[in-house]
């Protein structure tokens, strides 16, 4: 590994500072190294296909943009916490000057997660797609109201929803919308696929747990304004009939790890406290 891209959050002076430290740092073990925004996705998608790892300086947001723009690349990526929680980070800022020789020499393991694709239909036909690596949630707009929502599960019909919406997530996303909303926490390294309901009206408010492979196709049937959210950094705006099918995607997301391959258990048990 000899060619690095350091991806930094523009709204935190912190983050930009570290990663021009640790650009000299690793220019300094000969390491080629190039730094942009993680917001930047021109940038980002231009340099990728020169680039064998990725570092992203910031919060769990904008590990899951990094790990979003890397699908189809296959890049490694380092998540350094400068953010709340830190689900997704491997290190902290103090730790990483300490950890840039085994990071060099390639002394560590990669923790492959999955990821979802998620096609939108209006009038039958595809709009938009997207990659994902938290979830895909149809929900309600700007009032306050329940919305209708038929759902299907490998084109057979499972029921409709009367709720706030519903969350389609990887195992890395059920630690996130998904847990607020009551569904269960799956390991991270599960391919399996989970559907949860958002506080539904007159039902059981339980998650289904689909195996990978498994194809969710929620259509809208309530009037008014309701939206499709992708990793909650993205949406398109959804009208009555509009269709998002959500499925398993053909790329992955593999994280750099130092750790034992249990981290994941301890670090959710910190983070809950």
């Amino acid at each position: 590994m000899k060619r690095f891209g350091l991806l930094h959050h523009p709204e935190i002076p912190e983050s930009l500072r570290l990663a021009q430290d640790i650009e000299a740092k690793l220019r300094a073990l000969g390491v080629s190294v190039w730094q942009t925004s993680a917001w930047d996705e021109a940038d980002v998608l231009n340099k990728q296909p020169q680039t064998d790892l990725l570092i992203a300086f910031g919060g769990d947001g904008t590990i899951v943009r990094t790990a979003r723009l890397t699908a189809g690349h296959d890049l490694p990526v380092l998540g350094v916490n400068l953010g709340r929680l830190g689900f997704l980070a491997e290190l902290k800022p103090a730790e990483l000057s300490d950890k840039l020789d085994e990071l060099v020499a390639g002394a560590y393991w990669l923790e492959q997660r999955s990821m979802l694709h998620a096609m939108v239909e209006r009038a039958q036909e595809e709009i938009i797609s997207f990659e994902a690596l938290n979830d895909v949630v149809v929900s309600r707009g700007h009032f306050a109201r329940t919305t209708r929502i038929d759902t299907f599960i490998d084109d057979q019909y499972l029921t409709q929803y009367v709720a706030d919406g519903v969350i389609v997530a990887t195992a890395t996303g059920s630690t996130a919308y998904s847990l607020a909303a009551g569904g269960p926490i799956l390991d991270p390294r599960l391919p399996d696929i989970l559907l949860t309901p958002i506080a539904p009206h007159l039902m059981v408010a339980t998650s289904l747990v689909l195996p990978e492979g498994s194809a969710v196709r929620l259509v809208l049937r309530s009037e008014g304004d309701a939206a499709c959210t992708v990793d909650g950094q993205m949406d398109v705006s959804l009208g009555q009939g509009d269709a998002v099918t959500v499925s398993t995607s053909q790329h992955v997301c593999r994280f750099v790890r130092f750790d034992s391959r249990t981290r994941s258990y301890r670090t959710l048990l910190q983070r809950l406290k």
